[in-house]
């Protein structure tokens, strides 16, 4: 039906027919909002498909995707002049995750030798440490201590390990490197280069890494940005891998400072002052294989009688100039109805016994966390998960490391002590920790308890399917750091 016979036909039916309504409705009009609709659809078709496959190969436009994610009317809307249907949007767009194949010299051979990473010194064999996917010996009983399942006698040096079976089990993987949004190179850096630590030159700690770097160069992957987009994770802290010299004296391998893992990012238990070194928790021995088990935990804590106001495990640090420890230890010896000491000088075996450190940190409302061979602890951690509120002694030991884990807002989970007023006598830690009224004491546990599944590891044997775990967050943690290097580059 023409214009003209829509107006008779109006008309037939009564209706009047305006000026204005006639002057504007001629043929052309039509023929104008017919086109204008039609290239509208047009523009919106073309623009979401490059949406969807640009996040495909990698990149995201997140201001774009937020937005339309917030937006109320998103329902109503999003079929609009769109072929494509909400189901069809693919969840791991901007999240997969290629893992390069290594040569098993730079993983596997590792814990087959895991001999030559036992030292001397070392009670238990490091073998030991690689059962159960690298969490170590199930605990079979701890006398109440610990809940009946998910309990490992985990070593700290066992984090790139826990961390690559995790990856393995990674809901967004990909064998196309070109859709991934990063690259994992699951490089066990820590454990190998304790095999060379003592006793060995520096181009034997050095050797891995500079043949993984010439590996890595030949890869496809890496000329796509030059290794901006990978990522590493160690199970030592960052310092080890940046010796400064190449003196066999010297501590560590310099494998930080060569120019090609310059440009991966690593995630490591403590972090130093480089762009491209991120802290994510130490492992504790608790590993979780569902969410039940985690909140039955959480309540557990809450629960928990702490007769102690304040404990410390540890040893003393004679030769280490400016540690805080000597004073600690000081304060709670004469501090007996009210602080529990381990000291780890005398009773070395109870402090690597997970049942002895697990009850003490329970039966204590604060947990001493001073600095030790470096700033950070794994006690800190071990001490979250036992509902103990951390007292630190260094901003580096917690505040300017674990930004993916734990509040910005430091006092809500943790108490400062001055280490220059502890040293001078000017502070007592049992009336500081004193000062700390009642509610203040209970919204800080609480908060404790709240942080218990950021900053543990599930069993990588399954997945939590409510709670975000220490693994899940340092994973959101590096794709979001790598997809803002890829913008600046853009």
């Amino acid at each position: 039906m023409n214009p003209h016979e829509l107006i008779k036909e109006y008309r037939v039916a009564g209706h009047p027919i305006k000026r204005k309504w006639r002057n504007h409705s001629g043929p052309k009009c039509y023929g104008r909002r017919f086109w204008f609709v039609l290239l509208s659809c047009l523009l919106l078709f073309i623009f979401h498909y490059l949406f969807l496959v640009s996040n495909n190969k990698g990149f995201s436009f997140s201001s774009i995707s937020d937005s339309t994610t917030n937006d109320p009317n998103r329902k109503k809307n999003q079929n609009y002049c769109s072929p494509f249907k909400p189901s069809e949007i693919d969840s791991c767009s901007g999240r997969y995750i290629y893992i390069h194949d290594l040569p098993s010299k730079f993983n596997e051979n590792v814990l087959k030798n895991c001999e030559l990473a036992t030292r001397a010194t070392d009670r238990i064999s490091m073998c030991s440490y690689v059962a159960n996917l690298g969490l170590g010996p199930r605990i079979q009983n701890s006398g109440g201590v610990l809940s009946a399942n998910s309990w490992y006698s985990t070593n700290q040096f066992f984090l790139e390990v826990i961390f690559h079976n995790r990856m393995k089990k990674y809901e967004c993987l990909t064998n196309d490197s070109s859709l991934a949004s990063a690259i994992y190179v699951p490089f066990y850096a820590g454990l190998d280069l304790r095999r060379y630590l003592w006793g060995f030159r520096t181009s034997m700690r050095d050797a891995s890494g500079v043949d993984l770097v010439k590996w890595l160069l030949e890869k496809p992957e890496w000329k796509k940005m030059w290794g901006r987009d990978h990522f590493l994770v160690s199970g030592r802290i960052s310092n080890d891998f940046r010796r400064q010299s190449d003196r066999n004296s010297n501590w560590g391998s310099k494998f930080r400072f060569l120019p090609e893992s310059k440009n991966m990012s690593m995630l490591t238990i403590e972090s130093g002052s480089w762009n491209n070194d991120f802290a994510i928790p130490y492992p504790t021995y608790f590993h979780p294989s569902t969410d039940g088990e985690v909140l039955q935990w959480q309540d557990r804590m809450r629960k928990q009688r702490r007769p102690y106001l304040f404990s410390f495990a540890g040893a003393a640090r004679l030769r280490q100039k400016g540690s805080v420890r000597n004073e600690i230890i000081r304060q709670c010896t004469a501090s007996k109805t009210t602080c529990k000491l381990l000291d780890c000088n005398t009773v070395a075996r109870e402090c690597d016994d997970p049942v002895n450190l697990m009850k003490l940190f329970q039966s204590s409302v604060f947990c001493l966390q001073p600095p030790g061979d470096s700033f950070t602890r794994r006690s800190t951690f071990d001490s979250i998960l036992a509902g103990c509120i951390p007292v630190f002694f260094h901003p580096k030991s917690a505040y300017s490391q674990y930004v993916w884990h734990l509040p910005k807002n430091h006092s809500k989970y943790s108490v400062f002590v001055s280490p220059r007023e502890l040293r001078q006598g000017k502070v007592l830690i049992n009336e500081t920790l004193l000062q700390v009224s009642k509610d203040e004491e209970l919204a800080m546990r609480e908060e404790v308890i709240r942080l218990i599944p950021s900053i543990i590891y599930a069993d990588p044997r399954s997945r939590l399917e409510t709670s975000q775990d220490a693994f899940d967050l340092s994973v959101k943690g590096i794709l979001e750091k790598i997809e803002k290097a890829k913008r600046e580059i853009s």
